[in-house]
């Protein structure tokens, strides 16, 4: 009787308290998706969800195993999703308190996400690809997803452009002024050109790729932004996401592929 009166007797902290702890859920849940690991916090759920019930139960032994790797495990968390935790200050750290609304940009837990990157011409960005990577024209398209990337338009030239195919390709040119850098795309608005993208050492990748593969990895590492490179070596086109090359058939498995990410 004692569990079910204090089941019913809810305050409004209490109400506060569970939508705190279901959006705290749902933010680091969108944060995981699509990585590794997602799976193991999804295991820690279930694992507290077993201590939580054997407390319930009065199941002493098996509690206290179960409560001294919950105690001990949170270093062995702070590891193994250090590239998330980071993910996850960056994007704190690089909201403008300054800019109107900047924080509630931040927190789309009430918005439809979708109407907004839906609208990027992603199939402008593949023809575009398609004919530099033909001359091997060297180029750097970072597209912006959840977090926001304000904190790298300081280092380029800030542009409010709509993503097309030839803009795409001049901007690119060779003998442009802008080609050089990376341009960095929100809401199928090209926001800056020039940009210089942070490039980190400790990731290892092939000696084959140049500087604007491994700057690719390396933002791509750090937010959840995707990337698209076309090597002025060889002419290929190569998807980065989440510091990963992510293979595909032909360009319109690229597109497809492209396009669910975004969604």
């Amino acid at each position: 009787m004692e569990f079910i009166t204090e089941i019913l007797n809810f305050s409004l902290v209490d109400i506060i308290d569970i939508i705190l702890v279901a959006t705290l859920m749902y933010y680091a849940y969108k944060l995981l998706k699509g990585t590794v690991a997602i799976n193991i916090f999804i295991g820690i759920i279930l694992i507290y969800i077993v201590w939580r019930s054997t407390l319930f139960l009065k199941m002493g032994l098996l509690s206290s195993i179960i409560g001294g790797f919950m105690s001990v495990g949170i270093i062995a968390l702070i590891v193994v999703f250090q590239p998330e935790i980071r993910k996850f200050l960056l994007m704190i750290g690089s909201t403008n308190l300054s800019k109107k609304g900047s924080i509630f940009e931040k927190l789309k837990f009430l918005k439809n996400q979708k109407l907004d990157r839906d609208s990027t011409n992603i199939s402008a960005l593949i023809s575009a690809c398609n004919n530099m990577s033909k001359s091997k024209t060297g180029a750097l398209m970072v597209i912006e997803r959840n977090n926001k990337l304000n904190f790298l338009e300081n280092t380029g030239d800030e542009m409010n452009i709509m993503v097309t195919q030839p803009i795409i390709e001049s901007i690119f040119f060779k003998n442009s002024p802008l080609h050089d850098g990376a341009i960095i795309i929100s809401n199928n608005n090209i926001k800056s050109t020039r940009v210089v993208l942070p490039i980190s050492n400790e990731t290892k990748i092939s000696n084959n790729y140049g500087l604007r593969h491994r700057a690719a990895v390396s933002i791509t590492e750090k937010t959840d932004a995707i990337a698209l490179v076309v090597s002025e070596e060889n002419g290929k086109i190569s998807y980065i996401k989440n510091g990963k090359f992510i293979n595909y058939s032909n360009l319109d498995n690229l597109l497809n592929i492209i396009e669910k990410d975004i969604s």
